[in-house]
């Protein structure tokens, strides 16, 4: 088991601006090298399970990677449908990681339908609060964010310190497009979410997910009520 490397928050921030800039242009596979390299078993990969993509890309590295699903109990059935395939086909450790209240429980402390009323709580009760708490044992992790989903991520960096939880972000896909995602796709016969074939582009929990508008932005169909299009994972 690999122990923390012991590193001030400047040593941290010149590292992650140090790798970004090196592994820019580099492939996916020698990006996931560089994370198994500098942080071994403190390393980990998030999926939301709109596909298996960056699981698949991070397990042929790092077979038996840790991979965390934050199973918030507002999923559609295709989403877990997909984690059981990873499951049984991919050489991961799926770590479905639950809020600390059930939906009914929330409901009793909150009122219904939070996601409703103020969807900025109820993200954090059933996704950042337990991403962070999953990320414990870890210095380091893998998400699948990609420069050409939204505006707000078009600056994505490939390695990023994020100062507010002290864990280094590696985001191996973040120089692919929708094309290099479906090739890649359809070359592994990687497991997708089947609501990606039925018009949304982005998946996350029932009731803050629409179809997305032909030719929108693929984030439109996330809180369409709301002025959002983040659940606040991938800030700080």
């Amino acid at each position: 088991m690999s122990t923390a490397v012991a590193r001030t928050r400047e040593e941290s921030i010149a590292l992650a601006k140090e790798a970004s800039a090196q592994l820019e242009g580099k492939t996916a596979d020698k990006i996931v090298e560089w994370a198994a390299a500098e942080f071994g078993d403190r390393f980990c990969v998030t999926s939301s399970f709109a596909d298996a993509v960056l699981a698949h890309v991070v397990s042929k590295v790092v077979p038996g990677v840790p991979v965390i699903f934050l199973d918030t109990g507002l999923h559609f059935a295709e989403t877990l449908r997909v984690r059981e395939v990873v499951q049984r086909t991919l050489p991961v450790t799926v770590r479905s990681i639950r809020p600390r209240q059930t939906v009914a429980e929330q409901d009793a402390e909150f009122g219904p339908r939070l996601y409703a009323r103020d969807p900025d709580e109820c993200c954090f009760l059933r996704k950042i609060e337990p991403l962070e708490r999953a990320l414990e044992d870890y210095d380091a992790w893998a998400a699948g964010l990609r420069r050409d989903e939204s505006p707000s991520r078009a600056n994505t960096p490939i390695v990023s310190f994020e100062q507010a939880r002290s864990k280094f972000k590696v985001s191996p896909l973040a120089q692919w497009t929708q094309a290099d995602v479906d090739a890649y796709i359809s070359r592994y016969n990687v497991p997708v979410n089947a609501l990606m074939r039925q018009g949304y582009a982005s998946v996350g929990c029932w009731p803050c997910t629409r179809r997305t508008p032909p030719g929108g932005d693929p984030r439109g169909g996330r809180w369409p009520m709301f002025d959002k299009t983040e659940c606040g994972l991938h800030t700080g």
